[in-house]
């Protein structure tokens, strides 16, 4: 069966010394070089211990050595976990805990939040062909259950656990491919790469779609609006972004007095992780010159399961037709539709995760027995076949590319002593979305919102942080005592920010 890394096979037979990844520490590797890289790093992960169907989990920020590490773990059929490094130690643990990894790795050399999960793990020092990183080596636990899966990203179940996304080499492999395929990747194309590997548009549309089309990745570890900026007028030809990177790097342009780009190389613009607002997709598109293409996909879809292909200047701000090779239909008649086309979003296709690992129970819930994922999100086809996406029913939000699950926030706020429950919710600005939290407290307690962000510092990254926190004696409830999360910007409008 094919997998992932034939694609690196193929490369390094074609195009053996064409650059493949240049990251933010001055790594610059061909092809070869990873290859090289990912079989010296195989051999230390065998040494010890690591096994088919093991687990490998690696807490990184973007650098030529977490692909490596992703690499050198398929070489050895084993699973690769990618974590972003910039979580706490308390969120890291319980997932460490639930796939119980034969060895966590730490890319130290990009990120000193890998470096400070090091120490507390009492990592060692690793270096070689992929450069330094460290290693804690804990006990080898195959799976065969996993077999043929490539990875699992780790997403927040509706109780706050953490539920493992199994991706099979199938499903990444077409994921690449339609990616690479929708925007015409090139071996001569040079695609930016601060999206997060940790996260499947990263992984996914940059890093597996770069790999099948031969094309180079410049990695940065971490966003800054200067840095694009330099990049997409030195060399980037294709730039997946969320709408919060590309209103800073439209505010920094502003800054160096310049009203458009003009870049002299860039072809290709997308926005992914939150909904198109019309005024803000025409700005955006008189800025760079060029179309704004937005599509629809979450983890469990291997990023996209549907995309536009928009000329300049269209009004049309769906998520476009569904990827080639897959199905999308809307089920009207589940839980929040209306009956007249408006309802659940299903899909099914090559990209379709396996399910949840080690969670029949979740995994039954999202898959049926006729393959079709049913995505919890809510929309509507229209009359060119174009998806619609009106709302998130599972209230994911999406926050600077990066997924904010509310049960998780609420956990952690619902740990201070003197909350009596709290509700987290998204809201749409500034082409992204913030986190508000709203906290119930007892009559006559006092809690500043400042105490409580700082006692959830400690417990969340700071993509998780609430950028408001309301804190009243009342919230709106129903007669059970459910909390009306519909009701709360309305409830606390003068408050709000």
């Amino acid at each position: 069966m094919a997998r992932v890394e034939d694609f690196l096979a193929h490369q390094v037979q074609t195009r053996l010394d064409a650059l493949a990844f240049a990251d933010s520490i001055g790594t610059r590797w061909s092809y070869a070089d990873l290859d090289r890289a990912s079989d010296a790093l195989a051999a230390v992960l065998k040494d010890a211990g690591v096994r088919a169907n093991d687990r490998v989990l690696m807490l990184s920020e973007n650098c030529a050595s977490a692909i490596a590490v992703l690499f050198a773990s398929w070489k050895l059929d084993a699973v690769a976990i990618p974590v972003n490094a910039r979580q706490t130690g308390g969120e890291i643990e319980r997932i460490v805990n639930h796939a119980t990894p034969a060895v966590v790795l730490m890319t130290t050399a990009v990120s000193s939040d890998a470096t400070a999960h090091a120490e507390r793990m009492g990592a060692a020092e690793i270096t070689g062909d992929f450069g330094t990183m460290h290693m804690a080596v804990r006990a080898s636990n195959p799976d065969t259950d996993l077999s043929d899966v490539a990875v699992l990203l780790y997403t927040t179940g509706t109780t706050g656990d953490p539920k493992g996304v199994m991706l099979t080499h199938e499903n990444m492999r077409f994921g690449g491919i339609a990616s690479a395929n929708l925007r015409k990747m090139t071996p001569e194309d040079v695609i930016y790469g601060v999206l997060p590997l940790t996260h499947v548009f990263g992984l996914v549309s940059v890093v597996t779609a770069v790999c099948y089309a031969g094309a180079t990745v410049r990695q940065e570890a971490r966003f800054s609006a200067a840095k694009l900026y330099d990049a997409v007028m030195e060399d980037v030809t294709v730039l997946p972004a969320v709408p919060q990177m590309h209103a800073l790097v439209m505010q920094y342009t502003k800054e160096q007095g310049l009203a458009k780009l003009n870049s002299p190389c860039l072809r290709y613009v997308s926005s992914g992780g939150a909904p198109l607002d019309p005024a803000w997709k025409r700005k955006a598109e008189a800025f760079y010159g060029l179309p704004l293409q937005n599509g629809y996909g979450m983890t469990e879809t291997t990023s996209g399961a549907s995309a536009t292909q928009n000329p300049l200047g269209s009004p049309d701000i769906s998520c476009g037709p569904k990827t080639p090779g897959t199905e999308v239909r809307i089920d009207d008649q589940a839980p929040g539709g209306n009956g007249a086309g408006e309802g659940e979003v299903l899909v099914r296709g090559p990209h379709v995760m396996r399910g949840y690992y080690r969670n029949p129970a979740e995994t039954s819930k999202a898959l049926d027995e006729d393959g079709w994922l049913h995505t919890g999100d809510l929309g509507k086809i229209d009359e060119k076949g174009h998806l619609h996406i009106l709302g998130r029913s599972k209230e994911l939000i999406i926050h600077g590319g990066f997924n904010v699950y509310p049960p998780e926030v609420e956990a952690a706020i619902n740990d201070h002593p003197q909350v009596i429950q709290s509700a987290v919710i998204g809201r749409a600005k500034s082409g992204d979305e913030e986190v508000l939290a709203f906290v119930q407290i007892a009559e006559g307690d006092t809690l500043e919102a400042e105490d409580l962000r700082a006692f959830v510092k400690e417990r969340l990254a700071g993509y998780k942080r609430p950028s408001q926190i309301i804190i009243a004696t009342e919230l709106p409830a129903a007669p059970t005592g459910k909390l009306l999360k519909h009701k709360l910007l309305d409830a606390f409008a003068d408050r709000l920010g």
